[in-house]
């Protein structure tokens, strides 16, 4: 027995197990002889395995089952990717979806420069003045000539208060209101129902002049364009005329003025 290599716990396992090369098997065998009492538990671990062996021999000597052949299992693996697949192809095609639903999302969404924006401006400021019973206006239409200089000199371009009696409406009066593209003026009507109508008027930093449009925002209903530089936008309740003849109107008289 070689005095430089103490046989240890796992060289008596493999002894067990009959894994130790001959060299080592003797040795093991020495030191066996040598120490009674481990050679007693070794006998005994060598009795266990036998017996299992012997139980276990039957099933041992069975045929594989078929599903667990390797061919079998190789296919079941192919399979599994096939399904496969198609999940993670549904799986991109819904993130294109999520994507093409994103993009169209920002085709949809409302405009943030030109006559779209103004049309959304004029619909906005609207629902905030024109609801208003106190106080819709800041300058009444007894103080015109003072609305005019002073949404002029803020807009920084000369602006006039259309006269739309002739379409039924009444002037009440001005004021000046925030876009997010500077002020803007809004002069605001009624007819003889007290039903309201707003003109907004703000300079334009893009389609500076731009032919007329129709709007229609959560139950109003717009008319909008842009002229040298000026756009226009007239904002009342849906009905069920169109608001372009009254457009006309102030596009014919603002072309006049200018």
């Amino acid at each position: 027995m070689s005095a430089d290599r103490p046989i240890s716990e796992d060289d008596l396992q493999a002894y067990v197990d009959q894994v130790l090369d001959a060299g080592r098997k003797a040795e093991v065998a020495d030191y066996l002889r040598l120490h009674p009492e481990a050679a007693r538990r070794i006998e005994g671990y060598i009795a266990q395995r036998a017996a299992l062996r012997a139980a276990l021999a039957p099933i041992a000597e069975e045929p594989i089952p078929p599903e667990l052949g390797l061919r079998t299992l190789v296919e079941a693996r192919r399979a599994r990717l096939s399904a496969w697949r198609p999940a993670a192809a549904a799986a991109l095609i819904l993130c294109l979806g999520g994507l093409g639903g994103w993009t169209a999302r920002a085709a949809f969404t409302p405009p943030v420069n030109g006559v779209g924006a103004l049309a959304r401006e004029a619909a906005d400021n609207y629902r905030v003045y024109a609801s208003d019973l106190h106080r819709p206006v800041e300058i009444g239409s007894a103080q015109q000539a003072d609305l005019v200089r002073w949404v002029s000199n803020r807009l920084r371009s000369p602006v006039a208060v259309p006269d739309l009696r002739s379409a039924g409406y009444r002037f009440i009066g001005g004021r000046l209101v925030t876009t997010p593209h500077g002020p803007a003026a809004m002069f605001l009507y009624d007819d003889a129902q007290g039903e309201r109508l707003a003109v907004m008027v703000r300079p334009m930093k893009v389609e500076k002049n731009t032919g007329m449009s129709e709007q229609t925002d959560r139950g109003l209903d717009g008319v909008s364009w842009a002229t040298d530089g000026i756009g226009y936008s007239l904002v009342a309740p849906t009905r069920p005329k169109s608001l372009h003849p009254v457009a006309n109107e102030v596009r014919r008289q603002v072309e006049a003025v200018a």
